[in-house]
């Protein structure tokens, strides 16, 4: 069967109390909810969500198994109506090997496993509560502990200039920080696209994923994968990432790289964009400057060489990035078309234009076709469609 994972890197905010943040304006950002927004509205099979090393998030796991709305799959994973929810954490890591700090994904096939994570860390974590947190200790340490728990190991949001592997961990491979043989697979982030990481040589034996740093409901399957596996769980996952017996990623589904809030590099002061070797703006002056995705690999490119068997990457543009899509009109196509999947890909403009105007009709076909014009996005600021 095909299915589509998206992973969620959500931060699900907590107070002084433990009570969750209001996130959004009507919903607030709990696991619960994040579960049945994917199950209900998104079209998602598998979800992760990368805050489940917190015990208010292992708790309301145990809540809704209690409450029969759960259950644990014999394969790893966590069922609830028509998704399986991936138990997660996103992890800082900053050891003497690093030049900056690195976020990276850690996923476990059972509540037990998990538990047993978060136990290990609070001994090298000042606040196991929160999300990405720093970590003391190595990375490799890190990987072992993982895949001593029979755990998948992926690098998050490879180049972003902050927090990232390329970005700022490392200076030109991932050998300086990791072992290379307990890598799973890597997430590709926002502002870059299979075609520009496979000019890194050392990425070719990787599987990519592309996934949704979501930090609101309405996020959730920014960007995912649709995968060939018989079953969406943990195992089946584990078997796609490393491409067994026919299983693999299928399709990639991501933002155009230039709606990335990183792709280009820009003066952090006036966001003007700037040539990569650039010490001071020509603009305003400031010596601050962010560097772009787009450069930092084409500072680190080794190859041209294609890998011939990666998944096609699909561009698609969330539905809220559309202007003059407000969310009484998402929520009429959602009526008609039950998931934004569903009108992102694959509502015709008749059926389309029976809902929304001709024109917004035309835009999102002509956003599905990549016609439509992007501003690129850089300094910490997302891309526009003007």
């Amino acid at each position: 069967m095909n299915s589509y994972f998206a992973d969620m890197h959500i931060h699900i905010g907590r107070d002084m109390y433990n009570k969750p943040v209001k996130i959004t304006a009507s919903k607030t950002l709990t696991l619960t909810n994040i579960l049945v927004e994917s199950s209900r509205y998104k079209g998602i099979d598998l979800i992760g969500i990368i805050d489940c090393h917190a015990p208010a998030v292992q708790q309301e796991i145990i809540r809704l198994i209690e409450q029969k709305k759960a259950y644990e799959l014999k394969d790893g994973g966590i069922r609830f109506e028509q998704v399986t929810l991936l138990l997660g954490s996103e992890v800082e890591i900053y050891d003497e090997n690093c030049k900056g700090p690195i976020h990276v994904l850690c996923y476990f096939p059972t509540l037990a496993k998990i538990a047993y994570f978060s136990e290990w860390l609070t001994t090298r974590m000042k606040n196991i509560t929160l999300s990405s947190q720093r970590y003391y200790g190595t990375a490799r340490e890190l990987q072992y502990k993982v895949k001593e728990l029979d755990g998948i190991f992926i690098p998050a949001h490879i180049f972003t200039p902050f927090k990232s592997l390329y970005g700022r961990g490392v200076t030109s491979s991932l050998l300086e920080v990791f072992d290379p043989d307990l890598i799973d697979g890597v997430e590709l982030g926002l502002s870059s696209d299979t075609q520009m990481a496979d000019q890194i040589s050392e990425l070719h034996d990787y599987t990519f994923v592309t996934n949704s740093d979501a930090h609101s409901l309405a996020k959730i399957a920014r960007e995912y994968q649709e995968i060939n596996m018989e079953e969406p769980s943990f195992k089946e996952f584990n078997l796609a990432l490393h491409k067994v017996d026919g299983r693999g990623v299928k399709q990639n589904y991501g933002m155009n790289p230039l709606l990335g809030k990183y792709h280009q590099t820009v003066c952090n002061n006036c966001l003007k964009q700037v040539a990569l070797k650039t010490t001071e703006c020509p603009n305003c002056g400031s010596t601050k400057i962010i560097k772009g995705v787009f450069d930092r690999i084409l500072e680190l490119k080794d190859t041209d060489l294609k890998v011939n068997e990666r998944p096609n990457y699909l561009y698609q543009v969330p539905l809220e990035y559309l202007p003059k899509l407000g969310p009484k009109t998402f929520k009429k196509l959602l009526e008609r078309f039950d998931t934004e999947m569903n009108v992102i890909h694959y509502a015709t403009y008749e059926q389309l234009a029976e809902v929304v105007s001709e024109k917004l009709a035309r835009s999102i076909i002509d956003m599905r076709e990549g016609k439509l014009k992007i501003n690129a996005g850089g300094g910490g600021k997302y891309g526009t469609i003007s």
